[in-house]
């Protein structure tokens, strides 16, 4: 794949199982436990046995590597296995790899998994704590001793600066709260279910970063996803319709950095997922009119809005009023505001299900979804397609 030439992967893989644990905040068990239920509960949906798996992928930030699992699960040989940096970035990229496996011969079966007790064990949110030394520690010495230890307080730096350019107030990040809420209420599997909130609600939220509020930060969970991926003629096989891989990609931008990429020219975009729309957009032949659903990493509002604007569904900052409007279907499980924050696992996950037309909030004849994964890092992305 290239940034400049599209490429020839889409149309050659499928996922075919989807499976994950409760979604809870003290799960009482192990991660490698909670990898190991949402990789059978993913076979056992696409009707595949672990003697089928000959591939795992998975993050870099896991406690549960893929020999491990793999044993844990009663999967055998491998001939792949493989692992994504850069948290939930590496979300889309984890089918990605499993799809050029697929596509080369190189695997037939593969498992892409995310575990990990993220409320009662080790929190993201937490920020940075303990740092062995690393040239990505030495890029976060420029901003921790002032102050800038949390991925909120990262966040809000370029959410501030994309207020201020545009000439707006943080009211304009309620309206994708609320509509993760909506989604998240009608879900049985989501956290927040019964649970929606209104901008009212939104702004009156406690303040944990300004210009972000509580509302504005996605959640802590503890649970696991799976998604199965192999051969499109493979999955016409088995018991579900193939949500096909229409086209996949990662992207880093210039002056990229972890979360504090602030040396750059401007604060109000994110140059990595134009990175990753480009390539999604060039390789698919689609246009953002050809999406049904939007599947947006929301680990954190303002976040949303810019991706939107990156994708080109609406101009450089009119995101808001785009989410308000109910232009497009977003994060119809609720999102990891409103189901779980799963490093976006759970959102290719609900993909699958609107392509099958089995999601709790379908959209009538959805057959082109959009999933991308976290943003402030290099990234990734995915369009996901019905069959057919």
């Amino acid at each position: 794949m290239s940034v400049r030439n599209r490429d020839s992967l889409g149309g050659k893989a499928a996922i075919a199982g989807i499976g994950a644990t409760e979604f809870s905040k003290d799960s009482g068990r192990s991660e490698l436990k909670l990898a190991v239920e949402a990789v059978r509960a993913a076979l056992d949906d696409a009707g595949l046995t672990p003697a089928d798996v000959d591939g795992m992928v998975t993050f870099t930030m896991d406690t549960s590597p893929e020999i491990t699992v793999a044993q844990a699960a009663g999967i055998g040989e491998l001939s792949f296995f493989s692992r994504v940096h850069y948290g939930g970035g590496a979300a889309c990229a984890t089918v990605q790899q499993a799809a050029l496996a697929i596509a080369t011969g190189v695997a037939d079966v593969v498992v892409c998994y995310r575990a990990f007790n993220e409320r009662s064990g080790r929190r993201f949110g937490s920020g940075v704590q303990h740092r062995e030394p690393s040239a990505e520690g030495a890029a976060l010495g420029w901003s921790l001793p002032f102050g800038l230890l949390t991925p909120a307080s990262w966040v809000a730096m370029a959410a501030q600066r994309y207020l201020h350019t545009y000439g707006l107030t943080p009211e304009a990040f309620g309206h994708v709260a609320v509509t993760g809420r909506r989604h998240a209420a009608s879900n049985p599997a989501a956290y927040f279910h019964g649970k929606p909130i209104t901008l009212d609600d939104h702004a009156a939220s406690r303040w944990i970063v300004e210009p972000l509020r509580l509302l504005d930060c996605c959640q802590e969970t503890d649970g696991g996803q799976a998604i199965v991926v192999t051969s499109v003629e493979r999955a016409r096989d088995l018991p579900h319709p193939p949500a096909v891989v229409t086209a996949a990609a990662q992207g880093a931008g210039r002056a990229q950095e972890q979360m504090t990429s602030f040396y750059r020219g401007d604060l109000t975009g994110l140059p990595e997922m134009s990175v990753v729309a480009r390539q999604l957009w060039r390789s698919s032949g689609l246009r953002p009119t050809d999406v049904d659903v939007g599947i947006i990493y929301d680990h954190f509002t303002p976040f949303v809005l810019m991706q939107l604007e990156e994708f080109g569904f609406c101009p450089p900052g009119e995101a808001a009023g785009f989410v308000a409007a109910g232009e497009l279907p977003i994060n119809t499980h609720g999102g990891q505001l409103g189901e779980a924050y799963l490093h976006g696992m759970n959102g290719i996950a609900e993909a699958v299900r609107q392509v099958r037309g089995s999601s709790v909030n379908q959209v009538t004849g959805a057959s082109t979804v959009l999933v991308t994964a976290g943003t402030g890092v290099p990234t990734s992305g995915l369009l996901i397609g019905a069959y057919g």
